[in-house]
């Protein structure tokens, strides 16, 4: 009888042993990855916040990325048997289990720095970057406040300079007001960002046109014939630069849209132009001109100097401006709270030069704070060049 329980023993550890390693595997897999991943993003976030509070100071900033995790997992399975501690103890055999699991992690940790970087971090945004946010469907209020450096309207010959500064009392308030008459257009869902839809003709003589060329010529444009003029008109579509409306610029004749193409063509790849019509939602105050942008290292200290040097204020809107949504214009870009002592209840918080510093996530602007401070990440991240990597994979596990 004793060689039996021996043998369904043996079965039965043979068993199980196969059982809990492939189900601690995967869930020891499962948490490593969540908790890296939740760890890094903790980590760039709080040196965000840093280098906010070291623009305060005016104290130059700087960052450390990781750039490599790698993470061994060691699982330890014993198993053996004993005899029960009573009843029929000397015929029943009681199994034993053991194990252990042993995490040994890698993580590299560079500071990101040198000539590529820091040329990265002084060049304004391109409008390509602006566009892409703004088709998040994030409020280009805040886009605006966040990324511009100033606005510029043109009226004729003319234009008038307006900086997103509040040093600058009389150009801050304008700035302000422009962009809340973009945002009450955004909020009827009546603001329009397309790229400018052009079409270019060029004429061929058909005679000057082999059988090859003109296979090639297919593939590239669209081909008239125009037989009593023995000529080949050829049709090219491109797409031009990015232009903000309040109507649909392919209502546009086509010298409109090659009038504003050519002035386009004369802007920086960091201006985002704008045309407000009459007529149209936020027709009451027209107006054109362009936003210019400004790069991530402005950005950053825009926000350091908000804090002491350079305090944002309310700013009313126009009275030409259509009702804006409620909560949508708050004094800050993005509200940072410093104070003497830790504050409860912040999504997130650091301690620096003596201060503890958070963003605030109090009504009534929780969400436009958050939403400022996933745009700072997101605009790092398109700020920031590729880490070096080593070869090692990112989590290996061992059994």
């Amino acid at each position: 009888m004793k060689n039996i329980h021996l043998y369904l023993l043996g079965l039965l550890l043979c068993g199980l042993l196969p059982l809990l390693q492939g189900c601690l595997s995967p869930i020891s897999l499962k948490n490593a990855v969540s908790t890296y991943d939740e760890a890094t993003t903790s980590a760039i976030s709080r040196q965000l916040l840093t280098n906010i509070a070291r623009a305060h100071h005016h104290q130059p900033i700087h960052f450390t990325a990781v750039s490599n995790v790698a993470a061994t997992f060691d699982f330890r399975f014993s198993a053996g048997a004993t005899p029960a501690l009573g009843g029929l103890s000397g015929n029943t055999l009681m199994p034993l289990f053991g194990g252990s699991v042993a995490e040994n992690p890698t993580i590299s940790i560079v500071p990101v720095e040198g000539e590529e970087f820091t040329r990265r971090l002084l060049t304004p945004f391109q409008q390509s970057k602006f566009m892409l946010l703004l088709r998040q469907r994030f409020d280009i209020d805040l886009l605006l406040r966040l990324m511009a450096q100033e606005v510029r309207i043109h009226d004729h010959s003319s234009q008038a300079i307006y900086r997103n500064d509040p040093a600058d009392k009389a150009g801050y308030e304008m700035f302000r007001k422009v962009v809340l008459h973009l945002s009450a257009i955004q909020d009827q869902n009546q603001l329009q960002a397309e790229p400018l839809s052009l079409e270019h003709s060029w004429t061929l003589p058909v005679a000057s046109v082999s059988a090859e060329g003109f296979h090639i010529l297919e593939k590239n444009f669209s081909i008239q014939h125009a037989p009593e003029k023995r000529l080949f008109i050829l049709h090219q579509k491109k797409q031009g630069s990015i232009l903000i409306t309040n109507y649909d610029p392919g209502l546009l004749s086509e010298e409109e849209r090659e009038q504003l193409s050519e002035e386009a063509m004369q802007r920086d790849l960091n201006d985002v132009a704008f045309d407000i019509r009459s007529g149209e939602a936020g027709g009451e105050w027209p107006m054109r001109g362009i936003f210019r942008l400004r790069s991530f290292h402005a950005i950053i200290g825009a926000l350091g100097r908000s804090l002491s040097d350079e305090p944002e204020y309310h700013v009313e809107k126009d009275p030409r401006t259509p009702p804006i949504l409620r909560n949508e214009n708050p004094d800050a870009t993005m509200d940072i709270l410093v104070t003497d002592t830790p504050l409860s209840g912040a999504d997130l918080s650091i301690h620096s030069y003596g201060k503890h510093y958070a963003v605030n996530n109090q009504e009534p602007h929780t969400r436009w704070n958050r939403d400022a401070f996933q745009m700072l990440y997101l605009l790092f991240q398109m700020t920031v060049t590729d880490l070096p990597h080593t070869s090692v994979p990112g989590i290996t596990i061992a059994k």
